[in-house]
């Protein structure tokens, strides 16, 4: 089911006009965002979030569950109440290759302006020893 969702994103953000810009950051991209108050939206799921931590004020809304299910429309309705289309956001996941997929569906069939998609997600932030919190606390 994923892997469909992943190849229909991919056929639409090929063939669709651009009215949007998807961007790919890197952390230190990311740290400039993150002091320019730019708000994050971290899709990984609860246990992920307690393994790792997240980045600091980010907003906790899993786009796939365990079993690679989504809602689209709960999705939506959630980041629509911390950011609206005109306004940018970061999406920030484990490796960066859930939210490559997810930033497109914002950015092009929900035409949000400016959607930032951290490359390597997570696992990198960490790796270069970036600061995360607890869940709940951030």
């Amino acid at each position: 089911m994923r892997r469909a969702f992943l190849f229909l994103i991919g056929l639409f953000v090929c063939y669709s006009p651009a009215t949007a810009e998807v961007i790919d950051i890197d952390n230190a991209q990311l740290a400039k965002l993150l002091e320019q108050g730019v708000p994050i939206i971290d899709i990984r799921t609860a246990p992920e979030w307690k393994q790792t931590g997240i980045v600091k004020g980010s907003h906790m809304i899993t786009f796939f569950d365990f079993y690679g299910r989504y809602d689209i429309p709960s999705w939506l309705a959630e980041v629509r109440k911390i950011v609206g289309p005109d306004d940018p956001v970061i999406l920030i996941c484990r490796t960066g290759s859930r939210t490559a997929s997810v930033s497109g569906l914002l950015g092009i069939r929900e035409k949000y302006k400016t959607v930032y998609n951290v490359q390597y997600g997570i696992v990198k932030w960490i790796a270069e020893k970036h600061p995360v919190v607890k869940p709940g606390t951030g």
